[in-house]
């Protein structure tokens, strides 16, 4: 498995004067990196792809369903404009020479209407992102879809609706992100979470039950990497956390606190971490 780190670190929209963000990544021994953006028009795709590239250094696209957006919705209108945003991710995910496109792209993060969601929202859910599919078919891009903590969204909370979720659209083009961080207040157990979706799992955020350095806190890394193991996952482990400096994610995510020494501190101690499972294990 190879280890990386979110560019929501340090930025909420990654853009060319992002850059040197991918050789930094490299020296905290970072794998890979994962691009951060919520608006395509300005995401510099062709000149990442070249600077990834150029440094040898592979990438994924990361994004999310924000403000009214959502597949899920009654509005049509708006279920299209949803449905355009997250075809405009995966050409860009193309365009950058990537192939994986990830975020919560049911409904938009933070929207808590105050009840459970019903049948209708996911039939419209499963509808769009079969749509999608099929649309990243063409660009040989794959959708890996991130169910967050009840705290963040209504819609797709747990593996067993992830896995629910990705039978209903039946597309292999559409999998799910599995983040240690909501699946540490969702599941009972990861381990068995992780073995349930099987073969779904197209990619992983390993983040602390903080949002702080992984293996620095409970969470069962040695459950985690050996559930992951055991379904043939040999991909991404991604450290996905948040600069209390960016006033918009660290809003979105309540990050009220510094969540180590150094922002920096987070992947260059926790893939330090995971290298160490990943050996032992």
């Amino acid at each position: 498995m190879q280890i990386g780190v979110n560019t929501l670190l340090w930025t909420a929209g990654f853009s060319t004067e992002h850059f040197p963000l991918i050789a930094k990544a490299r020296e905290l021994g970072m794998d890979g990196i994962e691009l951060a953006t919520f608006d395509f028009a300005s995401f510099p795709a062709a000149a990442a792809r070249r600077e990834l590239e150029r440094l040898a250094m592979p990438g994924i696209l990361c994004s999310a369903l924000v403000g009214g957006m959502s597949l899920a919705t009654e509005d049509a209108a708006l279920r299209g404009q949803s449905l355009e945003f997250l075809k405009a991710g995966v050409r860009a995910t193309a365009e950058a020479g990537l192939s994986l496109f990830i975020g919560p792209f049911c409904s938009a993060v933070g929207y808590l209407p105050g009840r459970r969601r019903t049948a209708d929202e996911w039939a419209r859910c499963v509808d769009g992102l079969r749509l999608l599919g099929e649309y990243a078919d063409g660009y040989g891009v794959r959708v890996a879809v991130e169910p967050l903590n009840r705290f963040e969204t209504f819609f797709l909370n747990t593996a067993a609706d992830a896995l629910r979720l990705c039978e209903d659209v039946a597309h292999p083009r559409i999998g799910i992100l599995y983040d240690t961080f909501h699946a540490n207040i969702e599941e009972k157990n990861q381990a068995a979470a992780i073995r349930l979706l099987g073969r779904h799992i197209f990619h992983v955020h390993t983040c602390e039950n903080d949002r702080g350095i992984p293996g620095s806190g409970p969470i069962d890394w040695p459950g985690v990497i050996g559930a992951l193991r055991e379904i043939g996952y040999d991909d991404w482990l991604v450290i996905e956390s948040f600069g209390p400096g960016i006033k918009e994610i660290a809003a979105a995510a309540c990050i009220w606190r510094d969540l180590a020494g150094e922002p920096e501190d987070i992947p260059r101690i926790g893939g330090r971490n995971l290298r160490g499972l990943l050996e032992a294990l």
